[in-house]
């Protein structure tokens, strides 16, 4: 098996898993007691804490264990509905947006709110112009992703968050599929919220983060005590949040050291010297996520070539999608035409990928359109 695809999740960090360990075994003590276990266990979920926020350049108060991505793009979403519901009910975003934030803007439509979707281009790259224009008086939000889960396109964040600091709108930023992949800066974003994801920097799923820029207002998504500095009642995930702090603080240090740009445009001079001009490049051309190759094969049916690489793990688009035989929403938002869009597979490389892995599946590629053409010519 060759698994190359890490856009959609990561395996669990070997020292990841380690550091969970202990709070799984001996200090299993409430954070919120003041006994020493209870308090063993706060001091832990406050180191990784830190953790998570040095890695974005925020402050430790200003971050939010969640249950991932999804629930913190749901809880900003829904709490500034209901607290700036008197401005407005616009929101602004883009058409490539992943489904944990148009969802439940969809899902406040019945209560009358509204969404302005701004148009991406060809590479899936909003322009900043757009959405100044997309600004209305009874605008109260605009959220805009960072990098784009399926085609891995960066998108002008620090230029959008001018433009809603110049408006007053407030700013929020999936950044579930960069943070850890690319250098994530809240400051130099301009973001007041930001969602993270823990599966994608290889720590478990189903832990997650919210930064919120202090003195930002929020409301609590899930009511009940005074957890999370009241944002978020329920007794703390200690385990999971110590396993993405460890995780955060090891992607610090990778960052420092380099990313996998060179790994992925080696696997598409690889694809395009081997395939011509049977393969064809989604996305930003370098404004792409260092772990993001995302090709298609005009002609071929994405789902059943992906079948035939005989153990290669990758995706016909993001993999909450890969069931859907319907082009993907991203894709067709970028101009593709239908036939593009239906063969298109997303490859995306971690950081157990080896180059040997990549000529393999190169030349499974290369196997696998030639018989289909020759099978092809025989009907």
């Amino acid at each position: 098996m060759i698994y190359l695809d890490y856009n959609a999740t990561t395996p669990i960090d070997a020292a990841v898993a380690e550091a969970m360990l202990p709070f799984i075994r001996e200090h299993y003590g409430n954070p919120s007691s003041g006994h020493a276990l209870g308090q063993a266990a706060h001091r832990a979920l406050e180191a990784a804490r830190a953790s998570v926020a040095s890695l974005i350049g925020a402050s430790p108060d200003e971050i939010t264990f969640t249950s991932g991505g999804t629930e913190s793009s749901n809880h900003v979403i829904k709490s500034i509905a209901r607290l700036r519901k008197t401005a407005g009910k616009h929101f602004v975003t883009t058409a490539v947006e992943h489904p944990a934030t148009l969802n439940p803007m969809t899902w406040l439509e019945s209560d009358g709110y509204t969404r302005t979707e701004v148009a991406v281009d060809e590479t899936g790259l909003v322009d900043p112009d757009d959405v100044r224009k997309a600004i209305r008086p009874e605008t109260i939000l605009i959220s805009v992703m960072h990098s784009q889960n399926e085609v891995g396109t960066i998108e002008p964040i620090a230029e959008i968050g001018r433009i809603a600091k110049e408006a007053g709108v407030p700013f929020h930023v999936d950044a579930a599929q960069s943070v850890g992949k690319i250098p994530v800066n809240v400051e130099e974003m301009n973001a007041d919220f930001v969602s993270v994801a823990g599966h994608k920097l290889y720590a478990p799923k189903g832990i997650g983060a919210l930064y919120v820029r202090k003195g930002v207002e929020i409301e609590p998504l899930i009511h009940g005590a005074s957890q999370e500095s009241g944002r978020r009642g329920g007794t703390e995930n200690v385990v999971m949040s110590i396993g993405l702090g460890k995780a955060a603080e090891i992607s610090g240090a990778y960052l420092k050291q380099g990313d996998h740009t060179k790994l992925r445009d080696y696997f598409w001079q690889q694809l395009s010297a081997a395939l011509g001009n049977k393969v064809v490049l989604n996305g930003h051309p370098t404004k792409r996520l260092p772990s993001t190759v995302n090709v298609s094969f005009p002609g071929h049916v994405g789902g059943e070539l992906l079948a035939r690489l005989d153990g290669v793990c990758a995706s016909t688009g993001a993999a909450c999608h890969s069931g859907d035989a319907k082009p993907s929403k991203v894709l067709t938002a970028m101009g593709l035409n239908r036939e593009r869009a239906i063969g298109t597979i997303r490859f995306s490389v971690g950081r157990p990928t080896q180059q040997a892995e990549i000529d393999s599946v190169v030349d499974r590629l290369s196997r696998a359109l030639s018989s289909e053409m020759a099978a092809e010519n025989t009907r």
